[in-house]
């Protein structure tokens, strides 16, 4: 290469240096403005990691709550049907000891009534005793069915009322949750 070649191209790396310190300076830029941007990038990665954590943990702790609530609401459900149950079954055994005891006293009456129609002397003696046998029969009667009656009621209200508490309890609950929500 000659001298003058020499010169030139020293001349064009003279000229190109600015340039190049200009591309290395916009390099570095570019360079620190990505490294900022990927930091930032991490930064806002790790804050929704964070706060999704968190967010799941809280849904995860309302639903634990409400499970145990459901499960503790149906399990007093089931407690409420099973009193409601044992009320009734109590309720049925003394309606048919009512029945039994009506039963027999009606037995002993009835036979109270033939022996006495047995040993009727008159026609109208043996008329007399049946018509007074036909009117206690129907008051007696009457008195046990209105009795029976009675006793059916009270044993319908006292067997139904764990289940009308239990759906107080649950529409109060539902009351309060729609509330909330």
């Amino acid at each position: 290469m000659n001298q003058k070649s020499k010169a030139a191209a020293a001349a064009v790396d003279e000229m190109t240096k600015p340039m190049d310190s200009g591309f290395v300076a916009g390099k570095d830029i570019v360079d620190n403005f990505v490294k900022v941007g990927q930091e930032a990038a991490q930064k806002g990665y790790e804050q929704a990691v964070t706060m999704t954590k968190e967010q799941v943990e809280k849904a995860r702790d309302v639903v634990a709550k409400s499970v145990d609530e459901m499960s503790s609401l149906n399990k007093d459900n089931v407690d409420a049907v099973v009193q409601a149950g044992t009320i009734y079954a109590k309720g049925v055994e003394v309606i048919g000891k009512e029945f039994m005891s009506y039963a027999q006293a009606r037995l002993e009456s009835n036979m109270a009534a033939m022996k006495a129609m047995m040993g009727a002397r008159t026609l109208k003696e043996l008329v007399d005793l049946q018509t007074e046998y036909a009117r206690s029969s129907f008051d007696q009667m009457v008195t046990e069915t209105t009795k029976l009656s009675e006793i059916g009621v009270k044993v319908t209200n006292d067997a139904f009322a764990p289940l009308n508490a239990r759906v107080n309890v649950v529409v109060e609950k539902m009351t309060k949750s729609a509330a909330a929500a």
